[in-house]
């Protein structure tokens, strides 16, 4: 006796070696022995042999037609064995009821299962839905074939433009375009973004690199909406100082400036003055939602994305001319530099000058402090007030820079098409460097601890065990060697800053504060903050070695000299841009290597680097610090 029996949804033929009534053990048509439970057997037959019988019922299935038999079928619940009788019209052979049973169990749309070998009819309504949904699926499965055809081609398919920025950011896969995306990828083995430019979707490599970020952090845009012009001070007093800011060419978001004025009894009266737009802008004001939804200006070589809108920064930057309203740290200083005192002001400051890192520090550098060097506006302020970091820096027993580290400045000239880049090395730690980074530190100091004695709620920046983290608490920071740290310092650019800036300006005014130290709004905004100012910085180092791929691309020349990092990470010399290069030898870290650069891939921000020669062994070069070293 043979039986056709069903398992794991699958229909198999056997002969029956031993019934045990509940159960049967058999041998399939493929020699395998089994045990079958006896509910699971749908035919019993003598003939043919069981391989034979399912080779039949497969090509008899084949000629059948799932709408007749439909038709055909009684409304009611029904077997496969009662249909093959009425469809056949007489008993029929055990291959033909096979065959019949094949069919109902193909076309599910047709048949409904309610059971072994037991069937109903879909109720014509449901079967329409089922019959229309099949032809739409057939239909996008040949708008996919074809769409995926064009792109193979070049041809970018008309329903492509809408979706651009989706399927190059973000694509969802249930849509047909992506999958014809996905399938054209399969094919020719590009990148999706490779493909899209040979299609002419993505004319410009840098804007596809620069609309990935904004898809993701301004959807809806970088223009700023309605909002009310900021309410300007009035009756602050005016300091009697003669300020100067020191910042690089492409500033315009100026939030310090110093000022230094003898004292009577010997000495100095240092000034930190920074900018106060929170004295215009208020926390729950249409300018402080968009400095809350932003939470920093976004930087990236030849351009920026301001926090503030410019008209606004504008109001409040510390322009030279300017009587600019600022919050003010005075610091007395003795003749040896020790200070004495300190005191903070809401004035109005005039600033005298814009002091720029490319006008001042070709003469005021460590060969012109040490040579005397020529006499220009302002030197005698900056010669004190860097004789004065220089104790700060000492005090604190951490550098401000490191000397040995180079940092690069990026200028894109935007005449050209696709912009020219000038990559500048300049050595971190300068007397101008050292003088701005002592006394931005002393004030965002003094001013966490103002806060946390007035126990006025705060976020502050703190290093751990290497660590470096926000809180609401005024925990030390290892790494500048200072007991708090609350970042006060750029009120225009952070809104760390603006919001520690709103409690400093309420404190100093006698004013209950802005936030409570367990406000939700305080809270989400430091850890909004940091997460953002993390993808914000992300973004820009990114964008730096686009441009680095793109100076090599413009200067020409496959040779350059490369630091070796660990393995088979690089540096190169000129560029702080790294890459793998799988045929370096065995080199000690800061051997200096030459290696040809090539295949440059801009959408995919990378080249291909061989190792041609090594030029130094490991020296004493600057070492690398760990948070410019990619992942």
């Amino acid at each position: 006796m043979n039986i056709l029996f069903e398992e794991d949804g699958a229909f198999k033929a056997g002969t029956v070696l031993a019934d045990n009534t509940t159960s049967l053990q058999v041998e399939t048509s493929t020699g395998k022995r089994v045990k079958v439970k006896a509910a699971n057997v749908l035919l019993r037959f003598a003939a043919p042999a069981p391989g034979e019988l399912l080779a039949r019922a497969e090509a008899e299935a084949a000629g059948l037609e799932a709408e007749f038999l439909w038709e055909a079928c009684p409304d009611a619940e029904f077997g496969f064995e009662d249909l093959a009788r009425e469809y056949f019209g007489r008993t029929p052979q055990p291959f033909e009821a096979a065959a019949l049973l094949l069919g109902l169990h193909g076309a599910p749309i047709y048949f409904h299962r309610k059971g072994r070998g037991r069937f109903r009819k879909a109720p014509p309504e449901i079967l329409k839905a089922a019959l229309a949904g099949l032809e739409k699926k057939r239909q996008q499965a040949l708008a996919i074939e074809r769409m995926a055809g064009e792109l193979q081609a070049g041809t970018l398919p008309a329903e492509f433009p809408p979706l651009l920025k989706a399927l190059l950011y973000k694509p969802d896969r249930n849509r047909p375009e992506t999958k014809a995306l996905e399938l054209a990828c399969a094919e020719t083995g590009l990148a999706a973004a490779s493909l899209l430019a040979r299609c002419g979707a993505i004319p410009s490599s840098h804007d596809f690199h620069l609309g990935r970020f904004l898809f993701e952090f301004f959807p809806e845009g970088t223009g700023f909406g309605d909002y009310e012009a900021p309410r300007m001070p009035e009756e602050l007093p005016l300091a009697e100082v003669r300020a100067f800011s020191v910042d690089d060419a492409a500033t315009t978001e100026i939030d310090d400036a110093f000022s230094v004025t003898p004292l009577e009894d010997g000495g100095w009266r240092i000034g930190v003055h920074i900018a106060a737009p929170g004295l215009g802008i208020r926390p729950d004001s249409a300018l402080g939602a968009i400095a809350r939804r932003r939470l920093s200006t976004v930087y990236m070589p030849g351009n920026k994305i301001t926090m503030l809108p410019e008209d606004v920064v504008e109001r409040f930057t510390l322009s030279a001319g300017r009587d600019c309203p600022a919050l003010s740290l005075y610091l007395d200083v003795a003749a040896d530099y020790a200070v004495r005192g300190m005191e903070s002001r809401i004035e109005r400051v005039p600033v005298a000058a814009n002091l720029r890192h490319h006008d001042i520090e070709p003469l005021f550098n460590e060969t012109t402090l040490a040579e005397g060097g020529p006499e220009f506006a302002f030197k005698r302020e900056l010669t004190l007030l860097w004789e004065f970091a220089s104790v700060l820096e000492a005090g604190r027993g951490k550098p401000s820079a490191n000397p040995q580290n180079l940092e690069f400045s990026f200028h894109v000239d935007w005449r050209e098409p696709e912009g020219r880049v000038d990559i500048v090395p300049r050595r971190r730690g300068s007397p101008l460097d050292k003088l701005v980074a002592e006394l931005m530190i002393a004030a965002n100091a003094a001013w966490g601890k103002l806060l946390a004695e007035a126990q006025v709620a705060a976020i502050y920046r703190v290093q751990a065990a290497g660590k470096v983290r926000m809180t609401t608490a005024a925990l030390s920071h290892e790494g500048l060697g200072v007991d708090c740290y609350a970042w006060s310092s750029s009120p225009l650019r952070r809104y760390v800053d603006l919001l520690n800036q709103w409690q400093l300006l309420a404190h100093l005014s006698g004013e209950a504060p802005p936030f409570t130290a367990r406000a939700e709004a305080l809270l989400s905004a430091m850890r909004d903050f940091e997460l953002t100012y993390a993808a914000y910085a992300e973004f820009q180092r990114g964008m730096e070695r686009y441009w680095c791929l793109r100076w090599l691309q413009q200067e020409g020349g496959e040779a350059q000299p490369a630091r070796v990092v660990r393995e088979s990470l690089l540096r190169l010399e000129r560029l702080p841009l790294f890459l793998r290069c799988p045929s370096l030898p065995a080199c000690a870290p800061r051997s200096r290597v030459s290696v040809a650069i090539s295949a440059i891939d801009l959408l995919a921000a990378d080249a291909q680097c061989r190792y041609l020669a090594t030029l130094a062994e490991a020296d004493g070069a600057e070492a690398i610090e760990d948070a410019d070293i990619p992942e």
